[in-house]
């Protein structure tokens, strides 16, 4: 007998039935309500939130697991410490020759003479790469160290121009490089912030917060500040009168009221129970974290820590090598901060301002990265010393030197970084970069791919738009990856 429906799509269930029938608008309803079901199961279960800091997974095999970025606040001269210029310490006193350009900036008048720089450079290492006499310590370990002396940014102001080199755009409230990084990875520890900052005890950098702040990000990524002096955490004993079990109940039931309440937006909310968690995990073993009481002598005498002149800065050195052995994946360790004497900021004379932040910076730098390689930490931790902009070479009421977002060096080191090079490359006084020059999308895209991550595949929907660190891209600096 002939089938009179055999014209007719035969559906073999009523899920296919949905899909097929109305043109696949039953299924979209079927999907919408099993998502109410599978939202619903959820909810019924408790302590079902996902760590957000647990690890992920590069999008490819990583050269370092950690940072520790040492920011010089106010603008280090390249002049004076990596980038020497002969020709400019031969023009001393003289006009700016117009084939340079015309020098913009805040304070500087027209007319203003060249001026050379107070101190010698030499060639140290196997490398022969020429630093500074202020710089001894760092020299020491050039071999480890790529030097990048063609970098630039787009502001003369500094604060604008640091929220470009640590946020990616001049304008606040973007997400900082350190949470972008634990966005993508995750932390390799349970017990300790995955981003810790700290700051010089002066005060804090013109950028302020926003320098380490979350952005559109989910806040548990900003960074956590550690505070000056012999409690860098507070408040890490628990109450004598609240037992542990008594405190895990607590925390327990908070997670579950929070719970009833969660949703994917809220991540002010979703932070918060996180914290809670953390904080009770630092109770154990963030003490030892930032014990230095247990470091030996040498090791203490090695970061200056027997030195009024170094222990400030040394010993927020030695916490950093702490944290990162502990896990913490990024550091961001400021020198300089509040009154322009405690900073890099030479406008007023270059050569005392100078003299005095190497004084207290250089000997616990070289310490920190000969530590690291001594402790075998080197390789898979990326060190890098960099600033929001270099200073002019005319001079500045004849001693000192104003901003100059046009060429401008950092550093960095390990972390699958190739040392003892010298990258890119100033004119003859300085003024402005010659060949190939480096962005601070340039420099982030770097420090994406030494972590793992592909700075083209790291985005976050923010107000419909796909937003990345680098925006719309920077170049990795292919010479100095090994």
């Amino acid at each position: 007998m002939n089938n009179l429906h055999s014209d007719i799509p035969q559906a073999n269930s009523r899920r296919d039935f949905l899909f097929k029938a109305g043109n696949g608008f039953g299924a979209l309803a079927l999907s919408y309500l099993m998502q109410r079901e599978t939202l619903a199961s959820d909810k019924a279960q408790p302590n079902k939130l996902v760590n957000p800091l647990a690890p992920k997974a590069p999008h490819f095999a990583p050269k370092a697991k950690a940072v520790i970025f040492l920011f010089m606040v106010g603008g280090p001269s390249q002049m004076e410490t990596f980038d020497p210029k002969p020709v400019l310490d031969k023009m001393h006193g003289q006009q700016m020759p117009a084939s340079f350009g015309e020098v913009k900036s805040q304070f500087v008048k027209t007319g203003t003479p060249l001026m050379g720089s107070a101190w010698k450079f030499k060639k140290y290492g196997q490398s022969g790469i020429e630093v500074s006499d202020l710089l001894p310590h760092t020299a020491s370990c050039i071999d480890d160290i790529a030097v990048i002396r063609s970098c630039y940014t787009e502001s003369f102001v500094h604060a604008p121009a640091m929220y470009q080199m640590l946020n990616g755009r001049v304008l606040a409230g973007y997400p900082s490089l350190g949470s972008w990084v634990t966005y993508g990875l995750g932390s390799e520890s349970e017990n300790l912030p995955a981003y810790c900052v700290m700051t010089q005890p002066e005060g804090l950098p013109e950028g302020g917060a926003p320098m380490w702040g979350a952005g559109f990000l989910p806040a548990i990524h900003q960074g956590t500040v550690l505070r000056n002096g012999a409690t860098p955490i507070l408040h890490l004993q628990p109450p004598a009168e609240i037992s542990g079990e008594q405190q895990r109940r607590m925390l327990k039931f908070m997670r579950g009221m929070n719970e009833l309440s969660l949703n994917e937006s809220d991540s002010e909310l979703a932070a918060r129970i996180s914290s809670y968690e953390l904080a009770y995990r630092m109770q154990q073993h963030a003490p030892e974290a930032v014990d230095l009481s247990k470091e030996s002598n040498e090791t203490k005498k090695l970061y200056g820590l027997d030195d009024p002149q170094t222990v400030e800065f040394g010993t927020r050195c030695l916490l950093a090598r702490r944290l990162v052995e502990r896990g913490v994946r990024f550091v961001q360790l400021y020198s300089g901060g509040g009154p322009v004497s405690t900073q890099w900021d030479a406008h007023d004379n270059v050569k005392t301002n100078h003299e005095q932040m190497c004084r207290w910076t250089d000997k616990p730098v070289a310490a920190l990265l000969k530590d690291l390689k001594g402790r075998g930490l080197l390789d898979s931790t990326l060190v890098i010393w960099g600033t929001e902009f270099g200073r002019t070479p005319v001079s500045e009421n004849g001693k000192g030197r104003d901003h100059n977002p046009t060429a401008f060096s950092m550093w960095m080191a390990g972390g699958g970084v190739k040392g003892g090079q010298v990258i890119g490359q100033t004119d003859e006084i300085g003024f402005k970069t010659v060949g190939p020059r480096y962005h601070p999308r340039d420099i982030h895209a770097t420090i994406l791919h030494l972590m793992g991550l592909d700075q083209m595949k790291l985005t976050y929907l923010s107000n419909g738009r796909d937003e990345r660190l680098t925006d719309f891209g920077g170049n990795v600096i292919e010479p100095l990856v090994s």
